[in-house]
C-alpha cells in the first residue's frame, strides 16, 4: 500500500483554516473587533478538537479578541457544519498566535543592537 504523504488531519487543518479566515474576517467586520487572523489549526488525531491560532494586529488587544472568538465559536461551528463536508466538525477553541510578537522583538532587538562587523578587523 502506497505512504499517503499527508494525513486526513492536516487536510482537515488546511480546510478548517481557510473557512475559519473567512469566518474570522466576517466577525471583526460585524462585531467590531480589532483586527485579527487566523495563523493556523491543529486539529487532534480524532478530530474532536480544534485549536485555532490567531494574531492581532494590536497585540494589547489580544486577550478581548481570543475571548470573543471563543464565545462565537457554537456560532463558527454551525457555519463549518453546513459549508464543510465533514460528518462532525470539531469543537473550536481559540488562542493567540505569539509567534509574530516575539519575532518583530528579536527584530527590534538586533536593530537596536547590531552585531559587530565580521569582516571589520582593528
Amino acid at each position: 500500500m502506497p505512504s499517503r504523504d499527508f494525513k486526513r488531519t492536516d487536510r482537515v487543518s488546511a480546510e478548517l483554516r481557510r473557512e475559519l479566515g473567512t469566518l474570522v474576517h466576517a466577525a471583526v467586520r460585524d462585531h467590531g473587533l480589532p483586527s485579527c487572523s487566523v495563523s493556523d489549526v491543529e486539529v487532534t488525531r480524532d478530530l474532536d478538537w480544534a485549536t485555532v491560532w490567531v494574531t492581532a494586529l494590536l497585540p494589547e488587544q489580544s486577550k478581548d479578541v481570543v475571548k470573543t472568538l471563543n464565545e462565537l465559536a457554537g456560532e463558527f461551528r454551525r457555519s463549518l457544519s453546513r459549508s464543510m463536508r465533514l460528518r462532525r466538525v470539531p469543537e473550536l477553541r481559540f488562542k493567540y498566535d505569539d509567534s509574530v510578537d516575539k519575532g518583530e522583538r528579536i527584530d527590534q532587538l538586533l536593530r537596536e543592537n547590531p552585531a559587530p562587523d565580521a569582516d571589520h578587523q582593528d
